[in-house]
């Protein structure tokens, strides 16, 4: 398989911060993941919070909606999913992650559902914490599996070196 034929999925379920969903339209238009946001949300499309957290980046952004889970599942059979989740048994690093995986998030308030969490123990992952945090920014928990899954993969396709604009290397 070619270097820049990897395809990275992030599924959000019912997002309900304009913000936090600009952030991570930001990140995959960066990284060159799909987004797939699955209704309903808690804010309108053309929010300007969420527009602007993506800033200029949505050119770039490969994005796909779904009324509700079932439309998800119906529409993508067989995909490789894992579950983010507190109540994960099995830590995110520790998952070989394949081609075309669908790494999902939950809503802000609630997480993913337990009846999906439970149906798929062995693909349910969590971001270890400190007893006392409830947990991570969305945003910033999207972030962390999009890099997990690229670090396996030798982050295809993304440019790896910069260069300084005053000085030499």
């Amino acid at each position: 398989m070619e270097k820049n034929e990897r395809t990275l999925n992030i599924v959000l379920v019912e997002p309900e911060i304009p913000q936090n969903t600009g952030n991570i339209a930001r990140t995959c238009a960066a990284t060159g993941a799909r987004l797939h946001i699955i209704e309903p949300m808690g804010f309108k499309i053309d929010d300007k919070k969420l527009k602007r957290a993506g800033l200029d980046y949505w050119y770039l952004l490969d994005i796909t909606y779904y009324k509700n889970l079932e439309d998800f599942f119906e529409k993508n059979k067989n995909a490789a999913c894992f579950y983010f989740s507190t109540k994960a048994q099995h830590i995110y690093s520790d998952i070989e992650y394949p081609d075309a995986s669908y790494l999902f998030f939950g809503k802000e308030t609630a997480g993913l559902p337990e009846e999906l969490l439970h149906a798929n123990p062995d693909r349910c992952v969590r971001i270890p914490m400190i007893d006392d945090a409830r947990s991570l920014n969305l945003s910033n928990s999207v972030a962390v599996g999009v890099y997990e899954v690229l670090r396996q993969w030798s982050f295809p396709t993304l440019k790896c070196s910069g260069e300084l604009t005053r000085y030499q290397w």
